[in-house]
């Protein structure tokens, strides 16, 4: 029995082995080579030293909170009128439905509407407000990549939020709590794991996004993740790119065990 569980294990391994472990190992050997393909350690000691480099890290994790906190402010309120509602499923599907258009389409539709001859121009002109600069600015990207990632913060607090037994929120009531006092002593601390899934799945994608800043944000928003195309594809500056590509999971990594699950330690003493 425990050969057959074993065998199942088998393509897990594999695919965490070749698509998880070796791309890493490869990032952080590649981070130790310069340009000329000599070991060295002037990558990270020109990434620490380079105001340049130390603004877009700034930038990368700023922008990626702004997206954040965004994103919870409209998702949380959208997942919890959800589970309010007769036909939750159904408008779950059409939150959903959008991520499965490519992202590069997505992209591109925003380009067609923000643009000065796109539809969003259009409309401002017929009111009289007239035409504006809308795309290539820190509105616009933020708004697109709020839209993008909406649904993955909906899905765990609405999870979470159907998983919260209706017994504690009557019982907050019968007491009487109010309102605001059952939401912020009762629904919100019982749902707060939902809302750590939710950052982790949009901060941390945030953190690298470079096509989005490029299309939509133009040269006004410089990420990390720009900065890694542009070794990897323009310069041909493989290490640096690797070096920026290390930061990047390392701060990933950090960002997941801040916001990720404690479990108290005294309650397995207590289950003894």
């Amino acid at each position: 029995m425990r050969q057959n569980k074993a065998f199942y294990y088998i393509p897990y391994g594999l695919w965490i082995g070749l698509f998880v472990i070796a791309p890493v190992v490869l990032i952080v050997y590649q981070s130790f080579f310069n340009i000329s393909g000599h070991a060295t350690l002037s990558n990270y000691a020109d990434y620490f030293h380079s105001g340049v480099y130390l603004k877009m890290t700034f930038n990368s994790v700023w922008y990626a909170f702004l997206i954040t906190v965004i994103t919870l402010a409209i998702s949380y309120p959208t997942a919890y009128l959800l589970n309010q509602l007769k036909h939750k499923q159904l408008w779950l599907l059409l939150i959903i439905l959008p991520t499965w258009i490519n992202l590069l389409l997505k992209t591109y539709a925003f380009i067609g509407l923000l643009s000065r001859s796109g539809s969003v121009d259009d409309f401002l002109t017929f009111i009289g407000i007239g035409p504006k600069q809308l795309l290539f600015t820190d509105a616009s990207f933020l708004f697109v990549a709020t839209y993008i990632e909406i649904p993955f913060m909906i899905l765990p607090i609405y999870n979470a939020i159907a998983q919260l037994s209706p017994s504690y929120v009557n019982a907050s009531r019968d007491l009487g709590a109010s309102g605001w006092q059952t939401f912020s002593r009762v629904i919100f601390p019982l749902t707060l794991d939902g809302v750590k899934a939710g950052v982790q799945s949009v901060f941390i994608p945030s953190l690298s996004l470079f096509m989005i800043t490029r299309l939509i944000g133009g040269n006004r928003v410089i990420t990390l993740g720009t900065a890694i195309e542009q070794h990897f594809l323009v310069t041909q500056n493989w290490g640096m790119g690797s070096t920026i590509g290390v930061i990047l999971i390392v701060a990933m990594v950090i960002t997941m065990l801040v916001t990720g699950e404690r479990k108290p330690r005294g309650r397995s003493r207590h289950a003894k």
